[in-house]
């Protein structure tokens, strides 16, 4: 059984200062190719998260019938623990400062995230940010005053950020992708700080502009090498699920096992 070497997401970065209509195709082919690295990385920690681990692929050449697969899914209890210990209670805004005359407009922002399930939002995020190292939210605006903002959690195995490949890094450009029922279509919505695209097969489909004045699609690395909670200690997971398995082997091979001599004798004394 050989142990995945995982050691962080890739940043996705991008020459191109401005995206433009004549320009987005071309930067999402690019950006894409470095997304897919990290595509199948996380799907590889999700899996893992779930309790789909290489022990499952456990093979024996002799007494094939006794093959144990024991997952002790210490993956889980890591970030379940994590994401408890950080995110179990809603996280509240308050002022750094002295001026009590925006006391009331903080208190009605913590009643406007309440009222956007953003706890739940949040503990969603933290979940993804300790299985994989990354986690994803976008932020749109609500219909009315009653419900001014949406807030969404968003997988980070169908989307990502590109940031211009110079001085602070700034994000150009936030990628969200879904697949049509078909099964093999994808359309790409593609937001940058003032349009909006939509991409299907490398061509745009869709483009208006939008007033948000930023791209609302944001990303939150756990750590900078974007790291999950457990990936530095995969082979040691990988170790403990072969320890447990061989061990319950051991066990029924043992009591499945008997004594056979040929030509020879036992006495009394020896039994």
């Amino acid at each position: 059984m050989e142990t995945r070497q995982l050691f962080g997401r890739k940043q996705i970065y991008t020459d191109v200062e401005t995206i433009t209509a004549e320009n987005v195709v071309e930067v999402l082919r690019q950006a894409l190719n470095d997304h897919m690295v990290n595509q199948g990385e996380i799907e590889y920690l999700w899996n893992y998260y779930r309790g789909k681990t290489p022990i499952l692929q456990k093979t024996k050449e002799v007494r094939e019938s006794i093959n144990h697969k024991i997952c002790v899914n210490r993956a889980n209890e890591i970030v379940t623990f994590k994401r408890g210990y950080g995110f179990g209670e809603p996280i509240q805004y308050i002022s750094r400062g002295t001026n009590d005359d925006i006391s009331d407009e903080i208190a009605e922002l913590n009643e406007q995230m309440f009222l956007a399930g953003k706890q739940a939002e949040d503990s969603a995020l933290a979940e993804w940010l300790y299985v994989c190292g990354l986690g994803m939210r976008m932020a749109l605006p609500g219909r009315d005053a009653a419900e001014p903002v949406h807030v969404y959690t968003l997988d980070p195995r169908h989307s990502f950020v590109v940031r211009y490949n110079g001085l602070g890094e700034p994000v150009v450009m936030g990628v969200k992708t879904i697949l049509r029922r078909d099964g093999h279509t994808k359309v790409h919505s593609v937001y940058t700080k003032d349009m909006y695209f939509e991409i299907e097969n490398e061509s745009i489909v869709k483009a208006e502009p939008h007033v948000l004045g930023m791209v609302p699609i944001f990303e939150y690395p756990a750590n900078r090498a974007r790291l999950g909670a457990f990936e530095v200690v995969l082979p040691l997971l990988d170790a403990m699920n072969e320890v447990e398995s061989n061990r319950l082997d051991d066990v029924e091979q043992f009591v499945n096992s008997f004594l056979a001599l040929l030509g020879g004798t036992i006495d009394e004394e020896t039994a």
